[in-house]
């Protein structure tokens, strides 16, 4: 079923780069693998998708060592006293939330003489359960950020409400992709996930965040 519901993924991903004249090979699909079995990550891996996503440091270490060669990838939120761990396994953080979580992932990094890849994550909803930096302050955090030399922005993330019309995601990816435009044109967007990942694509996603679409029946 998995390696079923993947190549569905990627019909569905040349079938919109297709309709807006986007390169399909500049999407990354990010398989989220939070509450799944090794067993099912190796035949995700398997089938040809080597980048993995993990919402917890404790459940990414213990797949880490068994899921071989794979690109880790944090997406949940990070505390810091998980740092120093996070550091160890994961290419690329998408979670970063605050100046004082890059200056702690800046501080272990150092001791591990690491430069750590980063996204910033954008609250680009009003919803209080969200994380992420007010679109206004991006500009300045930035700024602040750029100053630690072991941490380097790669771009953007953002979670959009929870629809069951896509469409209605939309003006979420657009704003994100307007903040990027204006800050640095050159980095990634992390947006869209198995609900509405095709429009995210359509509004510049770079990194598209999928779990149940890969690995559940009828999604």
């Amino acid at each position: 079923m998995i390696k079923e519901n993947i190549e569905k993924v990627r019909q569905r991903v040349f079938a919109v780069c297709a309709r807006n004249k986007i390169d399909p090979g500049k999407i990354t699909i990010l398989c989220v693998t939070k509450g799944r079995s090794v067993g099912q990550i190796l035949e995700v891996v398997n089938s040809g998708i080597d980048h993995l996503g993990e919402n917890r440091v404790q459940e990414a270490a213990e797949k880490y060592k068994l899921v071989t060669p794979a690109h880790w990838q944090m997406v949940g939120h990070l505390q810091s006293n998980k740092v120093r761990d996070a550091l160890g396994i994961f290419d690329l953080i998408h979670s970063v939330d605050s100046v004082s979580l890059a200056q702690e992932i800046n501080k272990q990094a150092v001791k591990i003489n690491k430069i750590q890849d980063i996204l910033l994550e954008v609250k680009t909803s009003p919803e209080v359960r969200k994380f992420g930096f007010k679109p206004q302050a991006l500009a300045e955090v930035c700024e602040e950020i750029m100053k630690f030399q072991n941490v380097k922005i790669k771009g953007l993330m953002t979670i959009a409400p929870f629809t069951d019309n896509a469409q209605e995601a939309r003006p979420y990816f657009a704003k994100l992709k307007a903040l990027r435009d204006k800050l640095n044109p050159s980095w990634l967007l992390s947006m869209g996930m198995s609900s509405d990942f095709e429009v995210a694509i359509e509004e510049g996603a770079d990194i598209i965040r999928l779990g149940r679409v890969i690995f559940d029946d009828n999604v």
